[in-house]
């Protein structure tokens, strides 16, 4: 098909374009996907960073969502014909806490069982009250999944809020309610008696950019306990980029295309509606029923647009990042030999969060401009359950550290100096290094490659990683659900007509579940 007249264009070949192109060409649209980068993906790429023969996740691993996506429930068949594989684990995650601490670590497994077996050697009580929070989540969950599954705001959405208050009642609505606004500290302590099962969950909300103290950030925690209990995690077979190999294998088979290396330098738009793209080498493509960006709003109503930019489009462009990310990918002999416990090496992943003082200092300090003395991390374990990512009898090890600030104007540590990442980053790497070794000695001395990827290189790789933020724009309350990415741009409308804004930066926001991308095109298309 030619590439200079098609229906649709889709700028950014991030896993939610990528989801909106292939449903679009399904249903017979001519779709062109435009991607500035080499490689397709934007955050879920895989590739050999320290050593041939060590595949890693650069950014994403975690694919839970992706596998459990209405997405995948309708192409998930197309795109194993093309190559899409799982690898379930069935120990998703635990929480490892400072050597002598009287619990050394607890973890979350599939079965209601399992689990319970490690939160009564915290707590015979606390191990009562999980057992009612998953029953309260066998409740909650088909209305929550389902609220967050679509448009927003909608007629689909109402009429699944009213399922939820036949089926839950006005007084668990407002018990729903309330976990919506609670900080992750308020709902654990509320819940659990245990600091140590207290942790295990509130560690999640840093991966939304919710620190314990932070209003609304109870939602996540639980529901990646409580999902986590009951499915599991699912990781890509062979790395991460398993479902972007196979979306473009699709999408290809559909007619659609993808071109790597093609910068869009703005969007053309006569008349109010958006028409097409111009290439930065002048080239210029028309569309004749929709453009989809899959950008931050920063480009979007920034460069892209310039002056066709609506007169309110300051406050989406607005949209606040959360705490930068740093990554760093061990290629190791052997897996970490964690002192709490061996059986620590069977989790997908191991969070390295003690306390909830410990988080919520760690999230000052970022915020104030100061790298954090103790770091929380999220320590990756994928060749646990696929050994394929990595030479025989070897590993990778994910290690993303969260959380820092993007401009460094102190060390809490005092050890550091005021400087940019690219001066920083392997001396900041060698402290979490320190780190790990003190909950997994000798762990230095398996490391066979390093590669250490600073929030200034998460940006540079991906301009949708806002000043090293991984989250494409902070979850907080006052830039979620309907203000995502501002107010008057939900429903991935931007001001323009034909013109359709999608990505982490719009609901349902971060994660690899493809929901803004899929939803925009179901409304396009059905």
């Amino acid at each position: 098909m030619s590439d200079v007249d098609v229906d649709a264009i889709v700028i950014g070949a991030g896993h939610n374009g990528l989801a909106a192109a292939l449903h679009l060409a399904t249903r017979g649209w001519r779709v062109l996907v435009l991607e500035q980068q080499a490689t397709p993906g934007g955050a879920v790429k895989t590739a050999e960073c320290t050593l041939p023969g060590f595949r890693h996740d650069l950014y994403a691993m975690n694919l839970s969502l992706f596998a459990g996506s209405a997405f995948h429930a309708e192409h998930g068949a197309l795109l194993a014909q093309h190559g899409l594989g799982f690898v379930p684990c069935s120990k998703p995650f635990a929480s490892v806490f400072n050597p002598g601490a009287a619990v050394p670590w607890l973890g979350v497994e599939q079965g209601l069982q399992a689990t319970l077996a490690h939160i009564q050697r915290a707590s015979a009580a606390d191990a009562q009250r999980w057992r009612e929070l998953d029953a309260r989540f066998e409740r909650e969950a088909p209305h929550l999944f389902a609220l967050l599954g679509t448009p927003a705001p909608s007629w689909p959405m109402l009429r699944n809020a009213w399922r939820l208050l036949r089926a839950l009642g006005w007084n668990g609505v407002q018990q729903l309610a309330q976990l919506l606004l609670s900080s992750p500290r308020a709902f654990v302590q509320q819940h659990f008696e245990s600091e140590a099962v207290q942790c295990l969950l509130a560690a999640w909300g840093l991966h939304l950019d919710y620190a314990p103290d932070v209003a609304g950030g109870a939602l996540f925690p639980y529901l990646e306990a409580m999902a986590g209990q009951r499915f599991g995690m699912a990781l890509g077979q062979g790395g991460a980029d398993t479902i972007v190999k196979a979306m473009v294998a699709a999408l290809q088979a559909r007619g659609g295309q993808l071109r790597t290396g093609a910068t869009v330098a703005r969007i053309t738009v006569q008349g109010g509606q958006a028409t097409g793209v111009q290439l930065a080498d002048g080239q210029q493509i028309n569309a004749r029923r929709a453009v989809i960006a899959n950008v931050h709003p920063r480009a979007l109503y920034g460069p892209l647009l310039g002056e066709a930019a609506p007169p309110d489009a300051g406050r989406a462009r607005a949209l606040r990042p959360g705490p930068a990310t740093m990554m760093i990918h061990l290629a190791l002999r052997e897996l970490p030999r964690w002192q709490a416990g061996d059986a620590l090496r069977e989790f997908a992943y191991v969070h390295i969060a003690p306390s909830l003082a410990q988080m919520a200092q760690t999230y000052a300090d970022a915020q104030a401009g100061r790298l954090p003395a103790e770091p929380v991390l999220v320590v990756g374990q994928p060749t646990v359950v696929d050994p394929s990512r990595a030479p025989a009898g070897q590993h990778v090890l994910w290690v993303q550290v969260r959380v820092l600030p993007w401009q460094v104007q102190a060390d809490a540590a005092g050890l550091l100096p005021p400087a940019g990442w690219d001066d920083l980053k392997e001396a900041y790497a060698d402290r979490v290094m320190a780190l790990l070794e003190r909950h997994a000695p000798g762990l230095g001395a398996q490391v066979l490659g390093r590669c250490v990827l600073s929030p200034l290189d998460l940006a540079r790789d991906n301009p949708n990683l806002v000043e090293g933020d991984s989250l494409s724009g902070s979850h907080h309350l006052d830039q979620f659900f309907l203000m995502r990415p501002g107010p008057g741009r939900s429903r991935w409308r931007t001001g323009v007509e034909r013109l359709f804004h999608i990505g982490a930066s719009t609901w349902p926001g971060a994660g690899t579940g493809a929901g803004s991308g899929y939803m925009l095109a179901r409304g396009l298309v059905g």
